[in-house]
């Protein structure tokens, strides 16, 4: 008898294309068919209960004079340009702090990235604590008083809610340099580059990757802000920081508006799309440059 030819093992297991199949079911259950229905009702006058009809681009036009969605907006944009800028200042400098050789090095990363592992809601109302009791309390006691105040109920209230937003970003700049040879600093370092200098023609240009990352996340994780003004402030004072997507929650789900604030949710993901594209092909031409 002939030997039969042994069985050649698949390149990829079945078990793999199980699980993705489920998660595909799952994502396209969950997230897909909502956000389609969700694009059918921004066409519709629905309140979220009863009958409904197409109004066609009435919600739409209606963005355009409605003051409170046109306030959110400028929040929402002033709010993700000063963040991302700044974010990303300090995680870079905070990165190469934590990656330079420093006693207690990983011990300072780790109670650094705990907060990050608690989810932004629960960081939240932590700060949310601190902002409203210890901070005035330690204001008082120094006599200070611009820290004897909850800076959450004033109208710098957007500045409390910019510094609880730094972990993420510090995670991807540490990968990032500690991915850089150091036979490139030992040359630079034979060359007489230091300081600022080496920084600037040698760990800057090598971040560029990183630095695409961290703009494109940032701009988008703060164009839909949600969970830590929900957690802080609830959109207040008044209405001084609402967001897009607080405004979408609120005015949707408890001011009978949910066809409009459909409209509303797709013309932030349009947005989002448009400036993560244009974000991604001027930083993308950058790092050819550097190159």
């Amino acid at each position: 008898m002939k030997n039969k030819a042994p069985r050649k093992k698949p390149a990829v297991n079945r078990v793999y294309y199980i699980y993705v199949g489920i998660l595909a079911v799952l994502f396209f259950t969950f997230h897909t068919i909502p956000f389609l229905k969700g694009v059918m009702y921004s066409f519709t006058d629905w309140r979220g209960y009863g009958e409904w009809n197409f109004v066609g681009l009435r919600n739409y036009i209606h963005m355009f004079s409605d003051v409170d969605t046109g306030n959110a907006y400028l929040f929402t944009f002033k709010f993700a340009v000063i963040t991302t800028l700044l974010v990303n200042v300090i995680s870079l400098i905070l990165a190469c702090a934590l990656n330079a050789k420093i006693k207690f090095k990983n011990t300072i990363k780790a109670f650094y990235f705990l907060p990050y592992m608690l989810g932004s809601l629960i960081v939240g109302f932590i700060f949310n604590y601190i902002f409203a009791n210890l901070i005035p309390q330690l204001g008082k006691g120094l006599g200070i008083k611009a820290l004897s105040v909850n800076i959450l109920g004033t109208n710098h209230a957007i500045w409390g809610i910019v510094a609880v937003s730094c972990a993420f970003n510090t995670l991807i700049y540490i990968a990032g340099l500690q991915s850089i040879d150091t036979d490139v600093y030992e040359a630079a370092d034979l060359d007489g580059a230091t300081g600022f200098k080496r920084f600037s023609k040698i760990t800057f240009p090598l971040l560029a990757p990183s630095f695409t990352i961290n703009m494109v996340l940032s701009a988008k994780g703060y164009l839909m802000v949600y969970d830590q003004i929900m957690a802080m402030t609830e959109g207040g004072p008044g209405t001084s920081t609402t967001s897009i997507a607080v405004l979408i929650y609120k005015k949707g789900f408890g001011g009978e508006q949910f066809a409009y604030q459909s409209a509303n949710a797709v013309m932030l993901f349009v947005v989002v799309v448009l400036i993560s594209v244009f974000q991604l092909r001027v930083l993308e031409k950058r790092e050819e440059k550097l190159g």
